[in-house]
Order: C-alpha cells, then structure tokens, then sequence
C-alpha cells in the first residue's frame, strides 16, 4: 500500500498507484512547460503557485477517473493540464478580490506584484489552457466553457449574496457547487471522457467530482474554524476575517434567529465586527469551536461526501473504485 496524492490516498494496487504516480508526474512537467514565456517574467509570475505546489486534487480525479477506460489514452494529461490550470488562473483572480497576502505559504501574487499583473497573469494561463483545450475537441471545448460559466456565475452570486427571501445556506450551497465543483466535476469528466469511457460512467463520474468538490469546500469552511494549524492551507480564521460568511457562520445565523439565545445574537454581532485584532479574532474563534452550528457544518459535509460514494455504486468494484471512496473519507476527515 502507497501513499500518493492529497490527504495521504492510500493506493492498494501496485499498476494503478504507477499510473497515478506518472500521471501526476506528467501533469508536473506540462504545467511547467504551459507557464513558460519568452518574456521571463510572465514565466516568473505564472509559475509562481506552480512552483509553490498544491494537492494537485484535479489532477488526480482526472487520473483515477480514467482508470474506468484507457488510461494511457493521449488526451488525460493534456485535460488535466487544463483543469489545473483553469484552477490556478482562479486562484490569482481569487486573491485579488479577496485581497490575500499569502497563497500555498508564499506572498501571494497580488502582493507581490500588485493586483493588475496578478489579474493578467491569471489571463495568461487562461489563454494558455485554452490553447491546450483547442486540441481536445470541440465537445471539450464546449464542456469548459459551460463549467467555466457556471464558475464564474457562482462568483457573481456569492459577490450579490442571497436575492431577499432566499435561504442563506441555500444560497451557498449553490455558489459552491458552481463556483467549485462545477471544475472539479470537469475533472473526473475529462478522465473518464478521454479514456474513452462509456457515457453512463462519464455521468457517474462527473456527478461524483461535483458532490465530493462541494464536500471538499465545506470541509475547509471547517478547517478554517476548527484547526489549530494549518491544514487548510490558511491561517485559521481567515475567512472569518475577512467576512466571508461561510457555512459555520450561516448555520450560526440560522440557529441564533431560530433560538433567539443572547449569546448566539452576541457572537453574530461579533462575526459582523472588526476582527482584524488578533485578539477579538482568536475569541471569537474560541467560541465558534464550541458551538453547535459547527458540529452542523460538519454533518453537511458528511452528507455531501456520502452522496459523492453513493454515485460510485454503479460501477464495478476496482482498485480505482475503492481509490475515489477513500476521498470521501478522507474529505470527512479532514472536517472531523
């Protein structure tokens, strides 16, 4: 048994752990080599979250997912080539918006270099996924362009917030699936797809990247709370921070209006405030560490990563089957 890939996947199959192992190999190189210009430093600012690493989560759906054809069919790389750089092109615009200092434990690009060359270079490696998409067919051309609207329509909505009326967590729960798995299910499409995969199988699949991207999303809005350290990949808190009113907080709401406790309207009102001060924020924290809405935001990811495996029982019992059930543990457990 190997461990490869986020979380500590264990692989219990020495053929597919080899072809997990070289195809996250290749992604590596071909993300290196679709960041190169020949202005060096647009080849500085795109490598920057390259080099700085990463789960490499996508590539590795895309990997598994192709299992369930030819997995040494032409196109897998290349699709995930693309997916990982669509995510990356994200992230630098991401950091913009969101003003962020650090990404993956180094300066983030925008505070490196300032917000306009963050943006273009997240322009650039669009440009570039696009041109490796080109030689994918038309049909994946179609297939990012739609993912990629979705993602940017869940962007739009969570800038907006809820239309009056709308549910909070409703509201979320929607910005995420756009604005995170409609990418992630790309990936497990694209692998399937591209290993030539029956059209039942390319359905499961991308349904099971879609359920286990929210999961994967929430277990972070978790981390971000519950996590001493930094296993999110952020300090602890910065969401809360920075006013990002994540599922923690919106079960909070929810439960403060439902029981009309003091103490719950009190810890609204403090998640409402300032909480620049390191002080007011670790409190804060303290406090939500301990609250139900917490254990409730927990249970939603555990019912988004059980929907993701109940997607799988279609298909055949394998070594890639078990490899993609384990996620949904896995994602579980980060948020446990």
């Amino acid at each position: 048994m190997t461990v490869v890939g986020p979380f500590g996947l264990s692989v219990r199959d020495q053929a597919l752990e080899a072809d997990v192992q070289a195809g996250l190999a290749a992604v590596e190189e071909g993300l290196l080599e679709a960041t190169k210009s020949e202005v060096p430093f647009i080849t500085e600012a795109a490598q920057h979250l390259v080099r700085a690493g990463g789960k490499r989560f996508r590539p590795l759906l895309v990997m598994l997912a192709a299992q369930f054809g030819d997995p040494y069919a032409p196109g897998i790389v290349p699709s995930a080539v693309v997916v990982e750089l669509t995510h990356l092109a994200t992230l630098y615009h991401d950091d913009v918006m969101d003003e962020a200092e650090v990404r993956r434990g180094v300066d983030s690009a925008n505070a490196r270099w300032g917000n306009s060359v963050a943006v273009l270079t997240g322009d650039f490696l669009f440009a570039r996924a696009s041109h490796i998409l080109a030689d994918l067919g038309p049909e994946a051309v179609r297939i990012q362009a739609e993912a990629f609207e979705r993602l940017v329509t869940g962007q739009i909505l969570e800038t907006a917030g809820p239309s009056d009326g709308r549910d909070e967590v409703e509201h979320y729960l929607d910005v995420l699936a756009g604005k995170t798995g409609s990418l992630i299910a790309v990936a497990g499409r694209f692998g399937a797809m591209m290993a030539g995969a029956d059209e039942g199988t390319v359905d499961i699949l991308t349904q099971y990247c879609e359920r286990l991207g929210i999961a994967f999303q929430l277990a972070d809005d978790v981390l971000d709370i519950a996590s001493e350290g930094h296993e999110s990949g952020k300090t602890p808190g910065t969401d809360l921070r920075e006013g990002i009113p994540t599922l923690p907080v919106l079960r909070l709401r929810e439960q403060a209006a439902a029981s009309g406790s003091a103490d719950d309207r009190e810890l609204v009102e403090l998640l409402g405030g300032d909480l620049t001060d390191d002080a007011r924020l670790a409190h804060v924290l303290g406090r939500l560490r301990v609250h139900p809405a917490l254990e409730q935001a927990r249970r939603d990811t555990v019912r988004y990563a059980q929907d993701a495996r109940t997607c799988l029982a279609p298909l055949p019992d394998c070594f890639a089957k078990s490899a993609l059930e384990e996620l949904c543990d896995a994602v579980v457990h980060r948020a446990g």
